[in-house]
């Protein structure tokens, strides 16, 4: 947001606040550093402040509507296609035990205790009929350094359950290339968060995996993998016809009127994430 036409928006924002004095944050620090050294993301730090609050909501507004706008212009591209829209939401899953969420506020999630940074998007996704694709659906906190205070199970919890309160469907992914039954138990656990349905299907629209590769193919990681898709199917035999597996694509209607960013705002009032299983009924 600091190229010359959103520093000239941010000012003209800021002015109709009243507040023409407001610049863009110039102490968030730099790529390496950790929340604490900097002015912004540190204990009482700017993002607590009511500049550092109107400069948090402008910038996640301007990508949220920005977003909205990209969809809208490919309802109008795809229309009567026998298409999903779906729009990839990001895995900054670190520093989400820290108060500040630096990395996220960094990437434009407006997300912290106190305000939902990922349900106003699910929320503008809607009047699209979109997808919410999420990743890091393999990793769980064990595995992370725990100096950088990262959360991957909770913020996939979050994100997940924000989408399913707005009737949207979910799609998701790995981050990183794993070939272990831990990451595929996660995943199943993440499609699946309360087990199989009486049909089997998962509560999850869609899930990428990430990648295709020799490792993968080695004898005993592909044995293991087919086991894994097997799983995703709830070990049912595979249906050639998506109507029965519940999965037909219909005709691309035209997106719903545009959603009030008053509207979207209401959906930042954080919510407990739904209930989720200790580990998945299908290893």
């Amino acid at each position: 947001c600091y190229d010359k036409y959103l520093k000239a928006a941010f000012k003209e924002a800021a002015t109709k606040a009243g507040h023409p004095e407001w610049e863009l944050p110039d102490n968030a620090g730099t790529y390496n550093d950790t929340p604490d050294l900097t002015e912004f993301f540190g204990s009482n730090g700017t993002y607590l402040t009511d500049k550092g609050k109107f400069f948090l909501t402008w910038y996640s507004n301007n990508l949220i509507t920005h977003g909205d706008d990209i969809l809208d212009e490919a309802n109008k591209a795809f229309l009567g296609c026998k298409v999903k829209l779906a729009a990839k939401v990001s895995g900054m899953h670190w520093w989400y035990n820290s108060p500040s969420h630096a990395a996220e506020l960094t990437a434009g999630y407006y997300n912290l205790y106190d305000r939902d940074g990922y349900r106003p998007i699910a929320r503008m996704l809607s009047r699209h009929d979109a997808i919410l694709n999420f990743t890091c659906l393999e990793m769980r906190d064990s595995e992370q350094d725990a100096a950088a205070k990262s959360a991957p199970q909770e913020l996939v919890q979050q994100v997940l359950s924000g989408a399913w309160r707005e009737h949207i469907e979910v799609a998701g992914e790995n981050a990183l290339s794993r070939y272990d039954s831990y990451a595929y138990n996660q995943i199943l656990l993440n499609a699946r968060p309360n087990g199989i349905t009486n049909k089997g299907v998962p509560k999850m629209h869609g899930f990428t995996y990430l990648r295709s590769s020799d490792d993968l193919f080695e004898d005993t990681n592909f044995e293991l993998f087919k086991i894994f898709v097997k799983k995703m199917h709830a070990d049912q035999e595979y249906c050639s016809d998506p109507a029965k597996y519940g999965k037909e694509l219909k005709p691309l209607k035209r997106s719903k009127p545009k959603i009030p960013i008053e509207d979207l705002l209401d959906a930042t009032t954080p919510m407990k994430p739904l209930p989720w299983d200790e580990e998945t009924d299908m290893k």
